[in-house]
């Protein structure tokens, strides 16, 4: 499984409705509205790379409302459980 995250600018005024319509996308599995430089972050989950790129450029990216995204692809995925582990002295 390959996971990409999807930080999406959006006009303003429409940020509930681009949510919404980037949570329906196959693919998309989460959507969060966020402070700071972006408006919308989508966490996609595909088996293949041409997978996120059909998502992403042909699905989110047609969207009304938004404007720009940046992907960045997951190359490895730590949970807090994960990362406590690997500080451990064996305790």
């Amino acid at each position: 499984m390959i996971t990409a995250i999807v930080l999406i600018h959006s006009e303003v005024h429409t940020i509930p409705e681009t949510a919404r319509a980037v949570a329906d996308v196959a693919g998309v599995t989460e959507v969060y509205s966020c402070a700071g430089d972006v408006d919308l972050i989508a966490v996609v989950r595909v088996r293949s790379h041409d997978e996120i790129a059909d998502v992403v450029t042909e699905r989110i990216n047609r969207i009304a409302g938004v404007v720009r995204t940046d992907t960045h692809i997951a190359f490895k995925s730590y949970s807090s459980a994960d990362v406590d582990a690997g500080f451990s002295i064996g305790e």
